[in-house]
């Protein structure tokens, strides 16, 4: 798990970098929050059982993308393609897999951009390349995520048919609202 904590601390050292740079350039910082989160070890062990894996180190670091997550919170969905652009672009950063949930909304509404990366950790004697979880999301986006994960997966409750169709459309109103506030900005900083 500190190889882990390790590979998550080195990718928010990036952003946070990236975040200087981009805010000196524009006037405008395009990262408004980074977090980041590590998987329980009960989470693990419940996600290697579901999908048949061995519980050992070994099936961990082969078979799970997600145990070390750090997502990006931005103001602009614009500033999501610009950042993950310039963090690829890092010559130690190699892309795994790109799910791009913003052009392609999950059936619930779920909009982010996913990247799985590797990234090396320096230890005192090797250098160990890790997978990390990056999430790109909007304000927006992040604030309607919370708030359907803390509705749809509270303890012994049915979400009906009605109200997965509300929450996707609530999702749909916070995405024309994340557009309609950019071309609200584009438009006040690059005056006709």
């Amino acid at each position: 798990m500190a190889y882990y904590r390790c590979a998550m601390m080195e990718v928010e050292t990036k952003f946070r970098v990236l975040s200087e740079n981009l805010s000196l350039e524009d006037d405008r910082n395009p990262i408004e929050a980074i977090k980041t989160r590590m998987k329980s070890p009960e989470s693990i062990v419940k996600k290697l059982k579901l999908r048949g894996f061995p519980l050992t180190v070994e099936s961990i670091e082969e078979n799970l993308n997600d145990v070390a997550g750090v997502r990006v919170i931005c103001g602009f969905p614009s500033d999501i393609y610009r950042l993950a652009e310039a963090f690829l672009r890092q010559d130690d950063v190699t892309l795994i897999v790109k799910k791009d949930y913003i052009a392609n909304p999950k059936r619930n509404g779920y909009r982010s951009l996913h990247l799985i990366v590797t990234v090396p950790i320096y230890l005192h004697d090797e250098k160990r390349m890790m997978r990390v979880e990056v999430q790109f999301r909007t304000i927006a986006m992040d604030w309607w995520a919370s708030l359907e994960h803390q509705i749809r997966y509270k303890k012994d409750v049915e979400i009906s048919v009605d109200t997965a169709k509300e929450l996707r459309d609530c999702a749909e109103q916070a995405s024309i609202l994340d557009y309609r506030m950019e071309e609200i900005y584009k438009a006040v900083r690059i005056p006709n």
